[in-house]
């Protein structure tokens, strides 16, 4: 029987193993198909506290990972299929291919995942053209023509990323307006290698058996158009990774744990802390602050559970 078992190894995740291990639980923390979480498919990160410089994405959630097992967290790869509640009250964690593993406490920290377009030849294409990570991807079109699909922060970061490797950049909004933040949209507006298509959908590729060569557009009259682009990237948001908790813990409409009184959910001894359950921040210091919180209420519950 393990006290805590965290699920995730994102900023939260690893937050949440650095806490529980300094309180001498040592906890397993299961890493997920995507070790680190998405913050490993990002270059330069600005805004983490203490780092004037900005820091590796990879780097740094390397650094937290080290920093976990040193104090006592234990690495599990894998991913987890469904949590269980027990007659005991405690959960059952199943795994892919692996055992069950028993515990006091859970830590859900899995993060979310990007969303796509539904396109017909997606599957085909995905990694050949098509990309949800200009981080990850960027470097093979560099001096190319590139579009951009999204009206958020993250397809302005996308966007300007690219604009530093591509010859172009064509930024692709659905909508007359962008969701992204005033001095994203700022930027992005002055930035000279990219161009913004307004109120327009991209609804297929054109491909040749190296991969994509252009997409297909249409505008709100019903208008389609050809462009011709080597790399289309979606920026159209994220959905939480919680399939393995449904019917188990409350959710909203769009699958976020609903979370109260900090991290605690709707069953006792099961937390969710980062991406899993906020939907309005999704920044990695809010992340690992969350995981922070949730090891020190699970802490206090153990402590209950064994006086």
């Amino acid at each position: 029987m393990e006290k805590v078992v965290i699920i995730g190894s994102g900023p939260s995740g690893l937050t949440s193993a650095i806490y529980t291990a300094r309180a001498a639980l040592s906890p397993v923390v299961i890493s997920g198909m995507q070790p680190g979480g998405q913050l490993t498919t990002t270059s330069i990160i600005e805004n983490w506290p203490g780092f004037v410089d900005g820091i590796d994405g990879n780097k740094l959630m390397n650094d937290m990972r080290e920093q976990a097992e040193k104090v006592g967290a234990r690495m599990l790869t894998g991913s987890v299929t469904k949590v269980e509640v027990t007659n005991k009250g405690t959960f059952l964690i199943k795994r892919d291919y692996e055992e069950d593993i028993e515990a006091k406490v859970v830590i859900v920290a899995t993060g979310a995942s990007a969303i796509t377009l539904p396109l017909p030849s997606k599957d085909k294409l995905m990694g050949y053209g098509l990309s949800t990570c200009a981080v990850c991807d960027g470097f093979f079109y560099r001096n190319k023509k590139v579009a951009v699909v999204g009206g958020g922060d993250s397809a302005m970061e996308e966007a300007m990323y690219l604009s530093k490797l591509a010859s172009e950049v064509i930024l692709i909004h659905r909508s007359d307006k962008f969701r992204a933040s005033k001095a994203m949209q700022e930027r992005v507006i002055a930035n000279p290698k990219i161009k913004i298509i307004y109120s327009t959908d991209v609804i297929d590729t054109l491909a040749n058996d190296k991969g994509l060569t252009g997409i297909v557009t249409k505008d709100k009259s019903g208008k389609t158009n050809e462009i011709m682009v080597d790399g289309l990237f979606m920026a159209i948001g994220h959905h939480p990774n919680t399939d393995f908790v449904k019917g188990l813990v409350n959710m909203d409409e769009k699958g976020y744990i609903l979370t109260q009184n900090g991290t605690h959910t709707n069953i006792p001894g099961l937390f969710a802390a980062g991406d899993v359950e906020d939907k309005l921040y999704r920044q990695a210091i809010t992340a690992a602050g969350r995981g922070c919180q949730a090891a020190l209420q699970a802490e206090k519950f153990i402590e209950g559970m064994e006086h």
